[in-house]
């Protein structure tokens, strides 16, 4: 399941692409637009500026904006910063210690198409695609 901070960060990321002037947008124009709070809102971007999906200023003028054009933006990286590997099973999971079941396992092909079918839907998808006037 994609939580709040998955799908905040990414309505962050079009609310930028859709405002860009240029300039750096400050949060609270960003939170009143999408309808979330601001408090929150500073946790999930302090987390974007780490992963450098957005640059942010603070003081006077200050905000955040786009480091990349929205094309260059998938929204797997996004999801996959915001809340961690795609992996459907511990066993897939990035760093999980190999399954001793994983030779004789039965489901363990079902859950690797299924991560590879997620994985490459949303690595597949740019911000571009969901903004207006793309």
């Amino acid at each position: 399941m994609i939580s709040t901070r998955g799908r905040y960060a990414i309505r962050v990321l079009i609310d930028l692409a859709e405002n860009d002037n240029g300039g750096y947008i400050p949060l609270k124009d960003i939170a009143e637009r999408q309808q979330i709070s601001k408090k929150y809102l500073e946790i999930i971007v302090k987390d974007m500026v780490a992963g450098k999906l957005i640059s942010g200023a603070s003081g006077k003028g200050g905000g955040y904006k786009l480091r990349r054009k929205p094309e260059e933006y998938t929204i797997g990286e996004v999801l996959e910063l915001m809340e961690g590997s795609f992996g459907s099973v511990a066993c897939l999971a990035e760093g999980a210690d190999p399954c001793p079941r994983a030779a004789g396992c039965r489901t363990l092909p079902l859950w690797e198409e299924y991560d590879k079918l997620t994985h490459d839907f949303f690595y597949g998808k740019h911000l571009s695609d969901l903004i207006k006037n793309s």
